[in-house]
């Protein structure tokens, strides 16, 4: 599964603003299946999509 980083916004936000939660909100009217993720590393939360990767097809060997 491919996930693909919509935008970045740090912890550290205003207390009682949830940015983040806000983008991911509007991206999934949009259309788009948004959630908000944390990255422990860089200390801020993400917004991402996830996105099956294409399945390959089983090579054919002839012989």
């Amino acid at each position: 599964m491919d996930r693909t980083v919509l935008e970045r916004f740090p912890a550290g936000g205003p207390r009682g603003s949830w940015p983040a939660e806000e983008f991911a909100s509007a991206r999934r009217d949009e259309g788009l299946p948004a959630r908000v993720v944390m990255d422990l590393e860089s200390d801020a939360f993400l917004v991402i999509v996830e996105q099956r990767s294409p399945e390959r097809s089983p090579r054919r060997v002839r012989g």
